[in-house]
């Protein structure tokens, strides 16, 4: 069979919905855009816990440290479930579970926009936990019919742990909404800080990049950024005022006759930047992950060492 026979039928599968697997025949395009994004959704998922890590000593109650330690630790085990399948799908390129994580040190791979970002205060935890994680869930609730099968079944648990994440976070903001006027200032100042990250998070509505004609063009994606914008308004906007909260964007308005929020743009340069690891604390966070993935390189050759033979 030719190249261009398995192709076709390959895409006659995509059509029909059915699930790719790590086994099946795909094209080389197919398989490194995905490796690409699966990296740099399992680096986000490890990236994601470092904001929130530093703020487990700090948190107001043991019962809200507990609750922290849990989110982080799931987190954690996120990132490493999405690495392992794109392990197996990056090994026909000759490339390594750790190269997956080492690429994240030389620039070669990304992690999420959001993660660049700075979390000064305890009201920070709570807008990460609640719209971050939220904004997250939007966009991976819409991955779970992916055409890559392995991916598609860990998001199903990927996503219903992310809910009680969203749970933990929205339970922060109320307290503070219903906290003093010291509280509630802190909370809105949360909202401040992050509006104009959670507008980036999703990307710019018109996108001409590779990897999303590729993905959507083998239907690893089904929904373009602004329909995911759109939703993710649509959830939470009107629960952020529900708690009295303002949107720091005066534009900001329902339309009726197109059916959409309106909104004030971001500034995309910061998106730019952030792309190339020049964000608030890009260098500093990843630097973290270096110094703490070389300190436990031990760990890892001790456990990937034959035993000695016994006499």
């Amino acid at each position: 069979m030719t190249d261009a026979e398995r192709l076709s039928r390959f895409m006659e599968r995509i059509e029909r919905g059915d699930k790719i697997e790590a086994t099946d025949w795909m094209p080389d395009e197919y398989r490194v855009t995905l490796v690409r994004f699966m990296q740099m959704h399992a680096l986000s998922e490890i990236m994601g816990a470092l904001p929130e890590k530093d703020w487990v000593p700090k948190a107001p109650t043991l019962a809200r440290k507990l609750s922290l330690m849990a989110k982080v630790q799931d987190e954690m085990g996120h990132g490493q479930l999405i690495m392992r399948i794109a392990e197996d799908l990056a090994a026909p390129l000759g490339k390594t579970r750790e190269d997956l994580v080492t690429e994240l040190f030389t620039g070669q791979a990304k992690f999420h926009n959001v993660f660049h970002m700075p979390a000064p205060t305890w009201a920070d935890v709570g807008m990460i936990g609640w719209l971050v994680d939220g904004a997250a869930v939007v966009s991976q609730a819409a991955l779970l019919d992916s055409s890559y099968g392995p991916y598609a079944r860990v998001l199903q648990r990927v996503c219903a742990e992310e809910g009680f994440h969203i749970q933990h976070g929205e339970s922060v903001c109320l307290a503070l909404a219903e906290g003093m006027p010291e509280q509630r200032q802190m909370l809105q100042d949360g909202l401040n800080r992050w509006w104009e990250s959670l507008l980036l998070f999703f990307g710019p509505a018109e996108t001409t990049s590779a990897s999303a004609t590729v993905l959507m063009k083998y239907r690893f994606r089904t929904k373009t950024n602004e329909e995911l914008r759109q939703k993710f308004f649509t959830k939470y906007v009107p629960r952020i005022w529900s708690l009295g909260l303002t949107l720091p964007d005066p534009d900001f308005r329902w339309n009726e006759e197109q059916q959409l929020w309106q909104y004030s743009q971001p500034d995309w340069s910061k998106l730019k930047a952030i792309v190339k690891n020049q964000g608030p604390l890009s260098q500093y966070r990843i630097g973290l992950r270096q110094t703490s993935y070389e300190q436990t390189q031990w760990v890892r050759e001790a456990l990937l060492s034959k035993p000695a033979a016994i006499a």
